[in-house]
């Protein structure tokens, strides 16, 4: 079998396969895959089959063994914050659990990001979160929620990188794989809520004023918006 010439995006259309057939229950933890079977059920090539793998096996998702084969592993050896599997997770598993979860996670994490924001934002930073929020509100008014997704994710983006802590900003993956998740599933309402477009608005100015404690609140109240909009919608999106 001879490799087609987009090489990239077939590797990619490979991981995808079987990190949803994993994710799904297709290949239920302790089922034994071999690169035979996986070259054949998926028509490319053993190479190609092979990179696919070692992506999987990156992510805990497979462990590779001699003479025992590719083993499909728990969920509880999968690297969870991978933006990747989230994806994956959010097409195909419990999506208002694992958006619930990541809020869970978000509070932890992203309320203390925007207090040092505010300790640490520099203008060029605090310019990008201000025209984000402008975006906001000029592509809600419209129900552009593609552009405002867009909007969205610079915001949060940048709010991690203004943070200054390398740890917050690796974990923006995370956030722009929930915030794209909740539009792109059907969860974000027609026009978004004012009231969160507001509360993005104070954190930017928050930030701007190295106010700490109302960054940090604001933040707080952005997640919480967020989580109780999912929650209350989950009878239509089970």
């Amino acid at each position: 079998m001879v490799d087609r010439p987009n090489g990239g995006a077939l590797h990619g259309s490979v991981v995808s396969a079987l990190g949803t057939a994993i994710v799904s229950g297709r290949y239920p933890a302790g089922n034994v895959l071999t690169l035979e079977g996986v070259s054949a059920d998926q028509g490319v090539s053993r190479s190609v089959a092979r990179e696919a793998i070692r992506v999987l096996e990156s992510m805990g998702m497979v462990e590779s063994r001699r003479r025992v084969g590719i083993t499909v592993q728990p969920t509880s050896k999968w690297n969870v914050f991978d933006p990747m599997l989230i994806r994956w997770r959010l097409d195909v598993g419990d999506r208002v659990a694992l958006l619930v979860s990541l809020s869970e996670l978000r509070l932890g994490f992203e309320p203390a990001a925007a207090a040092l924001a505010a300790r640490r934002a520099d203008p060029h930073q605090c310019r990008i979160m201000a025209a984000a929020v402008s975006d906001m509100v000029v592509t809600g008014r419209s129900g552009d929620l593609d552009a405002y997704l867009v909007a969205d994710r610079a915001f949060h983006r940048a709010l991690l990188e203004a943070s200054g802590n390398e740890m917050f900003r690796a974990l923006n993956g995370v956030v722009a794989e929930l915030l794209s998740g909740r539009t792109h599933h059907g969860m974000m309402p027609e026009r978004p809520n004012i009231a969160a477009i507001a509360l993005h608005d104070e954190v930017a100015r928050a930030i701007r004023m190295g106010e700490e404690k109302q960054a940090e609140q604001a933040m707080r109240a952005i997640i919480d918006e967020a989580t109780s909009a999912v929650v209350e919608d989950a009878p239509s999106t089970q």
